[in-house]
């Protein structure tokens, strides 16, 4: 048998299984071992396929991408659509990044979770996805890579160094070219080679990992691996490897493509082109194992961090894991390879087994040879630490130390740290020398850098020197409660609590803190309040605490644990709170109220507290706890105890109602003293309580002081009327007059009448508060009335000159309504001077018919100066009114206000009111007033010189019913007067814009038809006859033909807007403008006929292109060639070749391209010339031109006459140009096969082969054909459609023919044998084996396999299947197809090689049905990969165990449930009782009892004895002695009951035999039992049944252990004393008879009195065995001795 291979090789999935079809270097990538991303087309539209490797789900979306990749880490995915760039994360659905790149992307790839490289033609690019910065240029390109396929890109960790892989053809092989960069030292170097990786590795001795650089370099005679270390400052050692190796002599061309590194274990994994596998070891580069793992290219590989290995995709789909077995790596490298350094080397870097006995022997060889430093190294070094054990140690211990050199021990100890860690044992025996010599700072060093396996016997060694080391080694060796007790012996007690809870230790906390209290109480607090704040609830009872510390009268300790204890201030906590307060109120009662003040305790015995600070003094907390009015009201009346912010504060929670009765007591019980806090309260709570009633309070006890300081902090922002005037009214009342002066000037909420009664009522020295009153609202008729009947007229005087002149208007009124003198009035207003407002004065004094009354004050104010508008417009009124020339003054004065003046003047005189509204422009008011009184003439001339177009608009808006009146007046009057041409401009525009055409019209005519100085006016023409065309079309002709300087142009286009077709033709002519007058002709009016006419009467070439034009239009092809040629036109021969060819017209046509050319080279002419040529069968003009100087498009030509079955021009054309192909496809048309196949040679096209092919076939030219065929089969892509096209016309055997001749050819591809394969299927199944043999490795296997399902060919299915490495299916094959496929050989050869276990077992259930004498053999080649379980569970069911028993008994070592089971089941229906009973002993995985219950019935003694046995063994001793007992079996039942180790079981079976006399079975139970038999139980039985001569042996050795205790008990408890005091009879206890001979006991002949025949007691000083009492010897058929206490020596029964 073959030796295992080193290693692991496993296929986890296989893409077509998934869907996916198309596996090229291009379509697929891999980043990491989570996903593989493939593009292929799905129903036309390109998608990209994201497989999940964890679960093999696939992911398909559409996106038009030429590239994508995967993100090794997440599911993020990148795109590539030209040089856009794109980043989608697909689980949250969002655009991560996008980019353009300037130049084309040659290859990119992710180089870590984050970023991507992306490499050009001139550079490569990181671009990081992290931020918005585009991607960062690395470094150039070297010439070395250029024209090479890029493969692979790769970075170190740290994306410090870079190495950029490309391939090329050269001497014919593939050679690869690398650039390896230095991104700090900015470096490139050039190297050769195909494959290349970047390790991070720690080499041995090294103090940190290393960057490894390895490539392989791959010439035409040999290859070399390179291993070098990069970016590193030489400290690791490692030293450059170049070691050479061989490629096999088959793979001559073959050449790396994958390179992977197993960064664990430290080997390289190296993939070739032709499936080469090599594995090198990465620190000496040798060789470990190569071997060919498959036909297919891996194209894409990454690293298989799982396995630590290589993950690929081969051409076939296929997703492979390879990666070192680390069970058979080291064996294979010692044994197969015979590199026992090697195998050394990766087993101690790695630990792995297999190299036990190498290490063994080195390690010997070494101590032999006195090399201890070697000795120590093997030892230090062993795979899995064999070598470092206590007999190691001891070895070395033993060794002498040499001279200058340090103690072997050492120099082993020394090793270990420098490499590893000392384990348990080292740690302990290097501690002691290090600790005796005062060193353990060393320790606590090893200890941090983890050198050390600290366990709790070395804690206890180091204990004895230093307590702070200690306690970390019990910490790192989690021995928990020595780490409390070290925490505790330091007083680190906040440290204890956070390491339980950390490490989940129960500890005794209540005893734990009692002593902690006891040595350090200001400590023991924090430590309290840890083990009461644990997160998951308090670790001891806080009574408990609270009793401990006040034991010992800790009132501030305890108060701070419960204070910690209380801060969440929860409801349950009330007890404690209440607790907390008492003891405090009685030791210390101010702590008590800071506590309450400041912690917020709120849950505790409110009354019970507020009782006891009541008696301490505390009648503020005592107010603030009570619950109770009656309680408070008492408490309350000590003011002066209480602060009075906080009684303040107090009243915020009482009712409405209880607060004025406490303020009432307060006030009853001291008014003056509890005023001011009386008035505070009402000031604090009068919103809540409302004023009302503690006004009524107040006023209870006449305080209007208090009222008054009471709503003083009110008033001023109170809304109330009420308490207002109440204060106004305590002001009074209190003489606080100037506060009654502010109130009334700044309050906006009193109740104005009611205050002003109230004032008046109250007869004040000063009237300034009721003055104040009614100037603010309102009251100044009342006010004057009151002051002038009171004869208080300096007050008004004050009032208006000093308060508010603004109301003397209204003072001025009243005081006429009163009938004061005028002379009194005049002075007053004089007085007050131009503060008046003249407006309201002259409308007080005009109300009143006395406005002259004024002349004199206003004369004044005009002499000063004024410009007022309200003192001009009162002089205006009055000159109006006194008749003195007002039109002048109207005209003159500028500072009136026309508005004003002349709404004045609209009732006396309408001229007036007309000059003032003109004057200033008051449009609405002018246009009423002239309405009104007809002045319409005015109106027109205002509106003609104001020049708005509003104003127009609202006076020519056809509401208006005054509008004709008004367009009357501007057309005869105002118009015409005016010669300004702003003036007609504005006027015409109104017009216009008023939709007045005929209004407008008539106006026009009046300004241009008529003398005028605007009748040549252009401006004044264009828009006559615009508006004609709008509004009187038939009056359009007239104007054009009497007017002269208008705009021709324009007034024609327009008119051909409003259709008006004929006037715009004769503008256009009248302008002489012919080619837009036969414009009109053409496309307007549609008259051909007439601009012929036209056209030919003004004979200009652009008229007869116009009608060409127009001609070609309307399929007048003839005429229209006729006008072009007239106008020498060749701008529109498109659209003439286009009519031409539609209507046939080659002739004309042909004339007419004969004139283009003539004036125009363009080669769709002379193109088109040629086929109208054709067309008309002119083939000697043609061949003319085409023989000429010519740039016509021949190629198209001759296509279009090849379509059009012009067959004879196509071939001139096509000749003409040597187009061979056309030429070929030509004459195959005209039936001339053997041309065309010499054509089709010249042309050598693969697509003119094809329709030469096709049409030899059809024309049954089949030599020609398989001629032509051989050209086209070379082809992969056009195979499939040769086949389907002679398939589809029965020509199967010229298929044949055609193909197996072309396998001859040079270039024959892996698709003809193929197809080939595939016909021989169909066709001629007979030769289908032979075939596939010879060239199975150059066919497309899935497609052939599909083939031969289809055609049932069994035998080769299978056969493809094994060399396709699809075994699983190859299995299936056999096992459904046994007739035809199965072979016993080749199918153990293919069922160890499949992937899916089912396959196994229904491999199993086909070799039970099928073949059953061979299914052993196969289960024996599956031992190592079936789950023997379930073979055993099938097989059962299927009933055929014992068929398998071989198997079963091969494999039961391995102890498992179902094997055992098995094996027992066949022993039993076998009756091998002793087999079976090897078995149970052997194999323990049974269940035992189902067993002993089955053996129990059994008929056989042996099996029943089994299952008392098994009863034994599983505790069971009732049920075991019973079946002992039933069988006679005394022996097995007396060794049950001493195993159970009871005293019931042993002295149940005791009865039984007194019951049944068996005094032989009795005596040996009591030596058998004797350690769990009742001495009681043993002399009743004896005594009760004359047994006691059998018991006798039992009871003495009994005694003698009884006196041996007591003897040892009361040494301990009274102590020897002087020899001198025992022989006087000192008190102590009499001496006890010990160590003299006891008597002998014999009877006549020695015997034992009572005692059976043969048993006696004899000797000197007596004997018997050890353990037995001296003097007693056992002999006799039944005789037994007592070893050991326990044991057994049985006789025969």
């Amino acid at each position: 048998m073959s030796a295992p291979l080193p290693i692991k090789f496993r296929e986890l999935l296989q893409l077509p299984s998934v869907g996916l079809s198309e596996f090229t270097f291009g379509n697929v990538t891999l980043s990491s071992e989570k996903f593989i991303c493939t593009r292929e087309a799905q129903g036309g539209k390109p998608h990209v396929n994201i497989v999940d490797l964890s679960n093999g789900s696939v992911q398909r979306m559409p996106a038009p991408a030429d590239s994508a990749i995967m993100n090794p880490d997440s599911r993020i995915l990148a795109l590539k659509a030209g040089n856009q760039l794109q980043v989608f994360h697909l689980e949250e659905k969002r655009k991560v990044k996008e980019h353009t790149m300037d130049e084309a992307v040659r290859f990119w790839c992710w180089i870590s979770g984050n970023t991507i490289a992306m490499v050009t033609d001139t550079a490569v690019f990181h671009w990081s996805l992290e931020g918005s910065f585009p991607p960062a240029k690395i470094f150039d390109r070297r010439p070395n890579l250029a024209g090479t396929q890029l493969i692979s890109y790769r970075t170190d960790h740290a994306q410090k160094w870079c190495v950029l892989i490309g391939i090329k053809q050269q001497d014919g092989r593939v050679v690869g070219q690398m650039q390896l960069y230095s991104v700090d030292r900015k470096i490139s170097q050039e190297l050769e080679g195909s494959a290349a990786a970047f390790t991070l590795y720690q080499v041995p001795g090294a103090e940190r990992p290393s960057t490894l650089f390895s490539f392989v370099v791959r010439s035409a005679t040999a290859a070399k691996l390179y291993v070098l270390e990069v970016g590193g400052d030489g400290s690791s050692g490692f030293q450059k490897r170049a070691v050479e190796f061989q490629f096999p002599r088959e793979a001559a061309g073959d050449f790396p493509v994958r390179m992977e590194t197993a960064r664990k274990f430290g080997t390289i994994f190296l993939v070739t082109k032709f499936g080469f596998l090599y594995v090198f070891d990465l620190l000496s580069g040798k060789t470990i194992f190569m071997n060919r793992i498959g036909q297919h290219t891996v194209f894409a590989s990454c690293y298989h961090q799982s396995a630590d290995g290589l993950l690929g995709i081969n051409a076939a789909g296929q997703v492979l894991s390879i990666s070192m077995d680390e069970n058979t790596v080291v064996p294979y490298i010692a044994n197969q390879l015979g590199d026992v350094e090697l195998a050394l080397s990766i087993a101690s870097r790695n630990n792995l087994p297999g190299a036990e006995d190498l290490v063994q022997q080195q390690f010997g060889q070494a101590l032999a040879a006195g090399d201890v430093a070697k000795a120590a190294r093997v030892a230090a070094t062993s795979p899995n630490g064999i070598l470092r054990n206590s007999g190691t140690i001891q070895r070395f211990k033993s060794m002498p130390a040499q001279p200058g050199q340090a103690p072997p021990l050492l120099q082993y100890f020394s090793i270990i740290i420098d490499s590893s860690k000392l384990n348990e044992l080292e740690s302990l025996e290097l501690a002691r020398p290090v600790l005796q010599q005062g060193k353990g700072q060393l320790l606590e060093k090893w200890l941090q850098e983890d050198k050390l396996s600290p366990t709790e016997e070395l804690g206890d060694f180091v204990r004895q020197h230093d307590l702070k080391l200690a306690l970390s080694m019990y910490h790192k060796a989690e021995v928990k409660h020595k780490v409390i007790a070290c925490l505790a012996e330091m007083q680190e007690y906040d440290k204890i609590v956070a390491y339980a809870k950390k490490v989940g230790y129960q500890a005794d906390w209540a005893y734990l803190l009692q002593n902690v209290v006891a040595a350090n109480p200001q400590g023991a607090v924090g430590f309290a309040q840890m083990l009461l704040g644990a997160a998951e609830g308090p670790m001891v009872d806080v009574n408990m605490v609270i009793d401990c510390f006040m034991q010992r009268n800790l009132v501030a300790e305890t108060t701070s644990i419960l204070l910690d204890l209380l801060k969440e201030n929860k409801p349950e906590q009330g007890e404690l709170q209440t607790r907390l307060l008492e003891i405090n109120l009685v030791h210390k009662p101010a702590v008590a109220d800071a506590i309450i003040e400041k912690y917020g305790l709120s849950h505790y015995d409110k009354d019970r507290i507020a009782q006891i600070c009541e008696k301490v003094g505390l009648a503020q907390r005592a107010l603030q706890l009570y619950t109770r009015i009656e309680d408070a009201k008492r408490v309350m009346l000590n003011t002066h105890a209480i602060q009075l912010d906080f009684l303040v504060d107090y009243f915020q929670k009482l009712s409405a109602e209880d607060a004025i009765d406490c303020m009432r007591e307060l006030l009853r019980s001291n008014r003056q003293q509890n005023m001011q806090i009386c008035v505070k309260i009402a000031q604090r709570y009068s919103e809540k309580w409302g004023t009302k009633g503690l006004i009524e309070l107040f006023e209870s006890f006449s305080a209007y002081d208090g009222i008054f300081y009471f709503l003083s902090q009110l008033v001023a922002t109170s809304e109330d009327a009420d308490v207002i005037f109440k204060y106004i009214e305590a002001a009074c009342k209190t003489g606080n007059f100037q506060e009654v002066e502010r109130i009334v000037r700044e309050s906006n909420h009193y109740d104005p009448p009611r205050v002003k009664e109230f004032l008046k009522e109250a007869k004040l020295a000063d009237q300034v508060p009721l003055i104040i009153v009614c100037d603010r609202f309102d009251f100044i008729e009342d006010l004057t009335r009151y002051l002038y009947k009171n004869n208080m007229s300096r007050y008004i005087e004050i009032y208006v000159t000093q308060v508010n002149s603004a109301q003397t208007p209204a003072v001025i009124g009243a005081l006429l309504d009163l009938d004061c003198n005028e002379d009194y009035i005049r002075n007053l207003v004089k007085a007050v001077g131009g503060a008046c407002p003249i407006d309201d004065l002259v409308a007080q004094v005009e109300k009143r018919n006395r406005l002259k009354l004024l002349f004199g004050y206003l004369e004044d104010r005009l002499k000063e100066g004024n410009q007022e508008a309200a003192t001009h417009n009162a002089m205006c009124k009055i000159y109006i009114d006194m008749n003195k020339d007002p039109e002048s003054v109207l005209l003159n004065n500028p500072f009136y206000d026309s508005r004003v003046v002349g709404a004045y003047c609209e009732n006396r005189d309408p001229h007036l009111a007309f000059v003032a509204y003109k004057r200033g422009q008051c449009d609405d008011e002018l246009l009423a007033v002239t309405n009104k009184n007809g002045l319409f003439r005015s109106q027109a001339r205002y509106l003609v010189e104001r020049r708005d177009p509003a104003l127009f608009a609202k006076v020519l808006d056809e509401e208006n019913q005054h509008r004709r009146s008004v367009i009357d007046q501007v057309v005869q009057t105002a118009l015409p007067e005016s010669q300004d041409p702003d003036d007609v401009s504005a006027t015409v525009k109104a017009f216009m814009a008023a939709n007045l055409p005929n209004e407008l019209i008539e106006l026009l005519e009046k300004i241009v038809l008529e003398k005028s100085g605007f009748s040549g006016n252009r401006n004044l023409q264009n828009l006559l006859i615009l508006t004609a065309i709008k509004a009187d079309p038939s009056r359009v002709m007239n104007y054009i033909t009497r007017l002269e300087n208008f705009d021709g142009l324009d007034i024609a286009n327009i008119a051909l807007d409003a259709e008006l077709f004929e006037e715009a033709f004769v503008v256009f002519k009248k302008f002489e403008l012919h080619t837009e007058a036969i414009d009109v002709l053409l496309n307007h009016m549609k008259n051909i006929e007439r601009a012929y006419e036209f056209a030919e009467r003004v004979r200009e070439p652009a008229v007869f292109r116009l009608l060409g034009r127009a001609q070609l239009n309307a399929s007048m092809v003839k005429e229209a060639i006729d006008s072009f040629i007239k106008a020498e036109s060749h701008e529109f021969y498109e659209e003439v070749i286009e009519a031409a060819n539609r209507e046939g017209t080659f002739e004309d046509l042909v004339r007419y391209l004969r004139m283009c050319r003539l004036k125009f080279k363009e080669s769709k002419i002379e193109t088109e010339l040629a086929w109208a040529l054709a067309k008309t069968h002119a083939l000697s003009d043609l061949d003319d031109l085409v023989s000429g100087p010519n740039s016509a498009d021949i190629l198209a030509v001759g296509d279009r006459c090849f379509t059009d079955g012009l067959y004879e021009a196509a071939k001139l054309l096509f000749n003409n140009i040597s187009n061979f192909a056309r030429l070929a496809t030509t004459l195959v048309k005209l039936e001339d096969f053997a041309g065309g196949v010499d054509a089709a040679r010249k042309a050598n096209s693969t697509r003119t082969w094809k329709e030469v092919a096709f049409a030899c076939v059809e024309a049954a030219e089949f030599r020609l054909a398989q001629i032509c065929g051989l050209h086209i089969v070379i082809h992969a892509d056009e195979l499939e459609q040769v086949v389907d096209f002679y398939e589809a016309r029965g020509h199967t055997e010229e298929l044949l023919a055609l193909i197996e001749n072309g396998l001859n050819l040079e270039r024959a591809h892996v698709g003809m044998f193929t197809e080939l394969a595939v016909l021989y299927s169909k066709y001629k199944p007979q030769k289908l084996m032979e075939h596939i043999k010879l060239f199975y490795n150059r066919m497309n296997i899935p497609k052939v396999l599909r083939a031969c399902e289809k055609g049932q060919q069994w035998p080769e299915l299978t056969f493809l299947y094994i060399h396709y490495d699809e075994y699983d299916n190859a299995a299936l094959v056999m096992i459904k197809h046994p007739v035809d496929a199965w072979d016993h050989s080749l199918f153990k050869d293919v069922i160890v090689k499949v992937a899916n276990l089912e396959i196994y077992y229904k491999a199993i259930e086909f070799y039970l049905e099928c073949q059953p004498l061979k299914l052993n053999d196969l289960l024996m080649v599956l031992a190592q990969r079936i789950d023997h379980t379930r073979t055993v569970n099938l097989v059962r069911k299927l009933g055929h165990l014992a068929a398998i028993k071989a198997y079963l008994l091969s494999v039961q070592e391995a102890n498992i449930l179902a094997v055992n089971v098995a094996v027992n089941e066949q022993y039993i229906e076998e009756e091998d009782f002793t087999n079976l009973r090897t078995s149970i002993d052997s194999y323990s995985n049974i269940d035992t009892l189902a067993l002993a219950r089955t053996l129990e019935k059994h008929d056989l003694i042996e099996f029943r004895r089994i299952a008392a046995y098994l009863y034994k063994e599983n505790g069971r001793a009732d049920q075991s002695i019973a079946l002992s007992k039933a069988d006679c079996l005394w022996k097995d039942a007396i060794e049950t009951a001493a195993c159970s180790k009871k005293a019931g079981p042993c002295e149940e079976l005791l009865r039984f035999f007194t019951e049944n006399g068996r005094k032989d079975c009795f005596a040996a139970c009591l030596y058998t039992c004797y350690d769990y038999i009742r001495p009681d139980v043993v002399l009743e039985l004896a005594w009760r049944n004359d047994m006691m001569d059998f018991a006798m042996p039992y009871l003495v050795q009994m005694l003698k252990e009884s006196s041996e205790k007591l003897k040892a008990l009361d040494e301990r408890v009274f102590p020897k004393q002087e020899e001198g005091e025992e022989m006087m009879g000192g008190g102590g206890p009499p001496p006890m008879m010990t160590g003299a001979p006891p008597p002998m006991m014999t009877g006549p002949g020695g015997m034992m009195p009572g005692g059976p025949p043969g048993m006696m007691m004899t000797g000197p000083a007596g004997f018997a065995p050890p353990g037995q009492a001296p003097g007693m010897m056992m002999t006799g058929p039944a005789a037994f001795a007592r070893q050991n206490q326990g044991g057994n020596a049985f006789g025969s029964f």
